[in-house]
């Protein structure tokens, strides 16, 4: 892993860093994007980069990579890498583009610490650098290989249902008629759109439907940004898209997805993050789960529950489920439903509970605490980050 000397290097200096990484980061993101606007055209969230999210999620990124390196020598933090090579996949980084990123990455650095970037601390931030890229690189190459390589395909809309005033279903066939290659509950796709303004602009939807079937299935939420922009690919799928249209889609991607064992199971979601939710517990149920599956949901009224419906049918096909979902706005004829924030005090988690997680992150956090605390190992809490992922810009 990292040398000694950089070891060393990096340990001393990682709190300067630390302390300038947002200044580097926006001086990065600033000088990538002059010399690349087609990078920011087609390829990275201008929504995020608006709000500066994606500018936080790198920074946590680098840092939290840098401290475990420094902190467990001998190892590497596999789960961080393997969720940010899965998102890397699903939008085509090539290895090259690494190398563009290092240039304007460390000309952000010695642009902010200046002289204090020697020759030594330049080194060896950089062996962190390419320790990182390196392994990024792999686990997407071979990420890549296992799907046979397949990349971008059209895909024709068969069919589209509103689940809410803001949420709508959208079932996808591939438009060549081909074989569709299988994906594990809880894996998203990448949708490419081309906007008005001709970008072609990419994110990231969870698959809202169990493995084995032709068609694709994703939940689109539209998103008001309120202080920040309008989200531009949801409004313009619930705008402009209907049945006949097609749409770019990348191979399955994403690390949240169930283990091959009977333990128990939590599944846990919020607002929109109920689509990888109810692809597993339809799953789950085609499958005879016969353990404790435990299902918590958040939303604000049950009118802006999408899929409750779904929710409730495949929790009821299984022989040993409890659901409980918390509404911000009750609503008359929901007499079960809990009111305000999940409260897990009373919900009996039966031991050597496996726990996956999917909604906002305060939602994640403040579940993930309780679990801990009702004894839950945190090597079992599995989660799902919707757009950047700041759990750990936020530690």
């Amino acid at each position: 892993m990292l040398s000694e000397q950089s070891a060393a290097t990096v340990r001393a200096t990682l709190p300067v860093v630390g302390a300038a990484i947002g200044e580097i980061t926006e001086r990065f993101y600033d000088g990538l994007f002059a010399a690349h606007p087609e990078l920011l055209r087609d390829l990275f969230n201008r929504g995020n980069q608006a709000a500066g999210t994606q500018r936080q999620a790198l920074a946590g990124s680098i840092a939290a990579f840098a401290t475990y390196l420094v902190e467990h020598p001998d190892e590497r933090p596999d789960a961080m890498l393997q969720r940010i090579a899965h998102k890397h996949a699903s939008l085509g980084i090539e290895p090259e583009q690494y190398k563009v990123v290092h240039q304007h990455l460390f000309a952000a650095i010695a642009g902010v610490l200046g002289d204090a970037v020697t020759s030594e601390v330049a080194a060896a931030w950089d062996e962190v650098y390419w320790l990182m890229a390196n392994a990024l690189i792999a686990i997407e190459r071979r990420l890549s290989e296992e799907r046979g390589g397949g990349g971008w395909r059209e895909w024709e809309v068969l069919e589209r249902v509103e689940e809410t005033a803001d949420v709508a279903t959208f079932r996808l066939r591939p438009a060549d008629d081909g074989l569709v290659p299988d994906f594990r509950a809880g894996q998203y796709v990448s949708v490419q759109v081309e906007l008005p303004d001709g970008a072609r602009q990419i994110r990231q939807y969870s698959l809202s439907s169990a493995p084995g079937s032709p068609v694709r299935q994703i939940g689109v939420k539209r998103v008001h940004g309120g202080a920040t922009p309008d989200g531009e690919v949801s409004n313009h799928l619930h705008a402009r898209v209907e049945v006949g249209s097609r749409l770019r889609l990348s191979d399955p991607y994403g690390d949240l997805v169930l283990d091959a064992d009977d333990a128990p199971l939590l599944l846990a979601s919020a607002g929109i993050g109920v689509t990888p939710m109810i692809a597993m517990l339809e799953q789950l149920a085609a499958t005879g789960h016969r353990t404790p599956v435990t299902v918590v949901h958040a939303d604000r009224s049950p009118a802006e529950h999408a899929l409750r419906t779904d929710h409730e049918a495949y929790a009821g096909k299984l022989p040993d489920a409890a659901v409980h979902f918390w509404y911000e706005q009750p609503e008359p004829g929901h007499p079960a439903d809990r009111t305000g924030l999940v409260d897990l005090t009373g919900v009996t988690i039966p031991s050597g509970t496996r726990a996956y997680l999917c909604g906002p992150l305060p939602f994640m956090r403040a579940v993930r605490e309780q679990l801990i605390g009702k004894g839950v190992a945190a090597a079992d809490i599995h989660y799902e980050v919707f757009g950047p992922d700041l759990w750990l810009a936020q530690r």
